[in-house]
């Protein structure tokens, strides 16, 4: 799944794109998680925004009035969005003729932002301005990791209220938005903390934040990690996924003491790490 510097990858790319562009006329497959595309219809895009996995679109609704809108899009395991120049070949007056095509929105430039997923878990949802009590997973979100509210000292209280194993809570979105399986495992190892520990002292969860931090800024900077569908808005697959130190290595030798990694599955979640440098 596309996790915080994916997200934010595709959000700056698609961005300058779009703002100012209204939207004039949508399609969408017949499933519900899907169809809310077509409530964007006479809107304008005025702002291109992330909150956590989800990428936020503000909509004005223009001279029919009414109140600001968001248009929100969440990419699933294998969703992308990609803007398409006047005149493409993709055949929008039939869904079933575009392979994986869920969603497509004409701009007023003649230009066509298209939704495709393939496993068809992506949501799209019009929402009023801030209202995201029918999204609920999106409605609870933990601070953003480059907020001041995410340290450590609101990580170790959230961790000191949970029974559950450390990397489970990462990656429940509470604590913290955006942080995914590869992202929590890359920062648990450069933090030298394992991943099924329940407990966290205030000192390691300073030490905790940082390396999140480090794990997202890598992912950002090289442009989101591709292991397997993931491609940026631009069709370019990421760079990141020749950074990392441990998610996915399992097997091979720690970088940093020669160990060998080890994976389990933790609460359902294949997990790697290393016995030496995270010993418990």
């Amino acid at each position: 799944m596309p996790e915080l510097p994916e997200v934010e990858t595709i959000r700056r790319q698609l961005a300058p794109k779009l703002i100012d562009a209204a939207i004039v006329d949508a399609g969408a497959h017949w499933s519900a998680k899907f169809t809310p595309a077509l409530d964007a219809v006479g809107t304008e895009i005025v702002s291109a925004r992330r909150r956590g996995k989800y990428l936020l679109f503000d909509l004005d609704p223009g001279a029919d009035g009414g109140p600001p809108r968001e248009l929100v899009v969440h990419l699933g395991m294998t969703g992308r969005l990609a803007v398409h120049e006047p005149g493409s070949a993709l055949a929008l007056d039939d869904l079933g003729t575009e392979p994986h095509l869920r969603a497509w929105w004409r701009l007023d430039d003649d230009r066509v932002l298209t939704f495709h997923d393939i496993r068809r878990f992506g949501r799209i949802h019009v929402v009023d301005s801030g209202d995201y009590r029918d999204i609920p997973t999106l409605h609870a979100l933990g601070p953003e990791p480059w907020d001041p509210d995410f340290n450590g000292k609101h990580l170790a209280a959230f961790v000191k209220r949970s029974d559950r194993h450390l990397k489970t809570i990462l990656l429940a979105q509470r604590a913290v938005a955006g942080v995914g399986n590869i992202y929590a495992d890359e920062a648990l190892w450069d933090a030298r903390i394992n991943p099924a520990t329940r407990r966290l002292s205030r000192q390691r969860a300073d030490e905790l934040v940082v390396a999140i931090r480090r794990a997202l800024e890598s992912g950002l900077v090289h442009g989101g990690t591709t292991l397997r569908d993931y491609v940026d808005s631009d069709g370019a697959q990421g760079g990141n996924q020749h950074e990392l130190a441990c998610y996915g290595r399992g097997g091979e030798p720690c970088l940093r003491c020669g160990e060998e990694l080890r994976t389990r599955v933790i609460d359902a979640r294949t997990t790697t790490w290393c016995p030496v440098c995270q010993a418990r």
